[in-house]
């Protein structure tokens, strides 16, 4: 007959599980992923200045701001995304990274999965109070969509320093194949934001028809020629965006949509009635977005006609988990190399 364990053998048991399988489960976020190779400026390149005031060179003008967010159920999309950045751009070492993540993530966790796989990196990781918005959030028609962090770009005029005057923002599910800085120079003139529009879709669907019965909210756009826009790749002037208090004027749409239901769809609607038709249209390269699939079904997407500086995973499917389940699309072959995913040890190794 077999003899029970003695409680050393289970104490000893218990160890072994602890050192040698959490780091792979709880504290994954940390030991996931693999250093990404240095990239270095071309000789052209002009030198991002840190002083006494900016030692992480956060408020540089040189520099390319880039804003994402951040958090552990996207963080493998986030790194693959950061690789593709710095890859193709022709002065890496000048692009500076503004991560928002939720006031509940464990930052010290995120901080350190970013350092160890991008030593280099300029960033800063801001706390974002979902308990903020929480209570101005609808449910859409994809839960994912309802996720406080989701609204973060509405308020990254008052999350960055205000030494930071334009930022590009980029969702997690992406990846450049361009120079970072192509975009980030649009000539935004006058307007706040710049992204790429697509006339041919059907703005009305976008809003219930109680918004287009009622004149007193469908007038909004009158005088605009409002074109959907995906806010997933956008070039914002911070200075204007704070100036004309644009957080705020999100917001009052938000709040009206809890009261009457005049949208469906997440945080996209009331960027749209505050900016559509108001904004810089960059060109459909910078976002070839959808590759997701759509929001009920997840199916396989193809690529838009014309060229590709960016490819977007916007939908209900994400590459990374369509690879771990065996059911990549075709194009998912493309964001592969930019997944920096360090396959786990196991104890028989």
């Amino acid at each position: 007959m077999l003899q029970p364990p003695s409680p050393i053998s289970l104490l000893f048991l218990l160890l072994l599980l602890f050192f040698f399988i959490s780091p792979i489960t709880a504290a994954n976020v940390t030991t996931l992923f693999k250093e990404a190779p240095q990239f270095y400026n071309s000789p052209d390149c002009p030198l991002v200045v840190i002083g006494q005031e900016d030692s992480h060179g956060l408020c540089s003008d040189d520099g390319v701001h880039v804003a994402m967010t951040l958090d552990t159920a996207y963080i493998r999309g986030s790194m693959a995304a950061i690789l593709s950045v710095l890859q193709h751009s022709s002065c890496p070492q000048n692009v500076i990274f503004h991560f928002v993540s939720s006031a509940s993530a464990n930052v010290s966790a995120l901080r350190a999965t970013i350092s160890s796989s991008f030593p280099y990196l300029k960033f800063q990781i801001y706390p974002f109070d979902d308990g903020a918005v929480s209570r101005l959030i609808s449910t859409s028609i994809r839960s994912a969509l309802d996720c406080p962090l989701n609204y973060a770009r509405s308020y990254l005029a008052d999350l960055l320093p205000l030494c930071v005057r334009r930022v590009v923002y980029l969702d997690s599910d992406l990846i450049l194949v361009d120079d970072i800085s192509n975009l980030a120079n649009t000539q935004l003139n006058d307007a706040v934001l710049a992204a790429p529009e697509y006339c041919n879709a059907n703005f009305t669907s976008y809003f219930t028809p109680t918004f287009w019965s009622n004149p007193s909210l469908s007038l909004t756009f009158a005088n605009r020629n409002p074109c959907y826009f995906n806010t997933g790749v956008m070039v914002i002037d911070l200075s204007r965006w704070r100036l004309g208090d644009f957080t705020s004027k999100i917001e009052e749409w938000m709040e009206l949509q809890k009261r009457m239901r005049i949208y469906e769809l997440g945080s996209l609607p009331p960027f749209m009635l505050v900016f559509a038709g108001n904004i810089v249209p960059v060109d459909h390269r910078w976002n070839q977005h959808g590759l997701g699939g759509d929001n009920f079904r997840g199916l396989c997407r193809d690529l838009h006609p014309g060229p590709v500086s960016l490819l977007h995973w916007s939908g209900k499917g994400k590459p990374w988990a369509r690879l771990d389940a065996n059911r990549p699309c075709p194009l998912d072959a493309l964001w592969v190399p930019y997944d920096l995913l360090q396959t786990p040890f196991s104890l028989d190794s």
